[in-house]
């Protein structure tokens, strides 16, 4: 029989991060931006780590938060606490945006923010190939690897199809199924213990 702090202590994966991977917060991690959140690692090396969180849209329109951009009607995303006045965005789109910088074969950070709005104006953008964040989640060097150790977080594979096609209000939960039945108890701890 598992005894208590076996339940309660979850086991990292032993999956290295790397650009394209993604981190799943563990359930008793209850801070404003990372709760049951999960981070599309754009980099990661020895000057540190960054990327965004793909599950947690705004309860704003795009509009509203991004002035003086053609109309998009998609969501907005809340992508970390650092930079919260900058827009960043992860897209499929490649060559077609100048600068893009690959994260993957199929995915790719930033590029030519004029290009960005012309594409818009041509209705040429929408959330299955590009996706808008407020702000990053960033880490000095080695401080991901340090919340590694603690289990702060699982490092997990994703497709490109499942970032820009899956249900967001659901990606924590099917990040962790995708795990396997090790991780599925997690899935029953509540989110807000206080109310229980």
């Amino acid at each position: 029989m598992e005894n208590l702090d076996d339940i309660l202590h979850i086991k990292s994966n032993n999956v290295k991060p790397e650009p394209g991977k993604i981190l799943i917060s563990e359930p008793f991690l209850f801070d404003h931006y990372f709760k049951r959140s999960v981070v599309l690692l754009a980099d990661h090396n020895k000057e540190g780590s960054f990327g965004v969180i793909i599950n947690k849209p705004m309860a704003l329109d795009f509009n509203e938060v991004v002035k003086g951009f053609p109309v998009f009607t998609d969501d907005i995303f809340l992508g970390g606490p650092v930079d919260t006045d900058n827009l960043f965005y992860v897209h499929t789109l490649g060559d077609q945006i100048p600068d893009s910088v690959p994260i993957r074969k199929d995915l790719f950070w930033g590029g030519d923010l004029e290009r960005i709005k012309e594409l818009l104006l041509l209705g040429k953008l929408n959330r299955h190939n590009i996706r808008f964040f407020v702000g990053y989640s960033g880490w000095m060097p080695r401080q991901l690897d340090m919340e590694l150790k603690r289990d702060s977080w699982l490092v997990a594979d994703i497709t490109t199809h499942q970032i820009m096609h899956d249900d967001v209000d659901n990606l924590w939960k099917d990040a962790l199924l995708r795990l396997g039945d090790q991780y599925r108890h997690w899935l029953n701890f509540p989110s807000e213990p206080a109310l229980n």
